[in-house]
Order: C-alpha cells, then sequence, then structure tokens
C-alpha cells in the first residue's frame, strides 16, 4: 500500500490546462505524494495522439514525469470489479474509467482527487477530495 493522492482525469486536464489558482497553490503547497493511475495516462494520452501535436505530448510528458505512474495490477481489477458490481446492483453506475481509477486508488489506501465528486462519492471505501473547490471539501 502506498500513500498520499490519486489525481483523476479531470483534475489532470484541469491542471495541464493552468486556469486555477486554487488548484496551483494547493499542488505547490502539498507534500503528500501524488499518483497516476495508467488508466489516467491512457486517457490524458488520447488528446496529444488524436492530434498528432508534439507540443501536447511534450507537455504531457512533462507533467507526467512529475507524478509516479502506478500501473493497474490484479488487485486494482478486483477492487474495480467489486465497486462496479455494487454500483451496477444499486442502479448508480458511473463512467468506465471512473471504477477502473476509483477501484486502483482503493487498493492502494490513496485519495482520489478529482472535479467529479459526484461520480466518486457513490464508491464506499473511498476518500475523495476536490481540490479545485475547497468549498466541496471531502468526501468518504
Amino acid at each position: 500500500m502506498v500513500t498520499g493522492f490519486m489525481l483523476d482525469t479531470s483534475i489532470c486536464i484541469e491542471i495541464l490546462r493552468g486556469r486555477s489558482a486554487a488548484l496551483n497553490d494547493r499542488l505547490k503547497s502539498e507534500q503528500a505524494p501524488l499518483h497516476v493511475s495508467t488508466v489516467v495516462v491512457m486517457e490524458l494520452a488520447v488528446g496529444p495522439n488524436k492530434l498528432a501535436d508534439p507540443r501536447r505530448r511534450d507537455l504531457l510528458e512533462a507533467f507526467l514525469a512529475r507524478l509516479e505512474i502506478l500501473p493497474f495490477d490484479e488487485d486494482a481489477a478486483r477492487h474495480t470489479a467489486e465497486i462496479r458490481a455494487v454500483l451496477e446492483r444499486q442502479g448508480r453506475p458511473i463512467g468506465p474509467y471512473d471504477y477502473q481509477i476509483a477501484g486502483h486508488a482503493r487498493s492502494q489506501g490513496l485519495t482520489v482527487v478529482t472535479r467529479n465528486i459526484g461520480e466518486f462519492e457513490r464508491v464506499a471505501g473511498l476518500r475523495v477530495e476536490h481540490w479545485s473547490d475547497p468549498s466541496k471539501g471531502v468526501h468518504e
């Protein structure tokens, strides 16, 4: 198990766009390790690859170099399956990549940092924070 935070795709995009002073302040002051899942790397890499834009690809690579990239493993897959089964049984599904990010973070004991609080707060046993809007608070 690792410590720190897992950034989801929505928050990474916001960081890359550089439009949130609150988010930038939090990133500068955060002492805990910051991680991304290989699922997030895949989602982020789609844009530069679709556009065949080397500048955007370089920006993404520089951003990812500052984070620890965690491989999606069997434990993450099992957590993902359990989360999906529970939420579908409840009639409260979330997006397919959000299942994977939630399962990966929960399997590692990490807090998910996201703009999509409504999706991730449905997941039992997952701590969620919204750094670009501190008024949204922490959800467990």
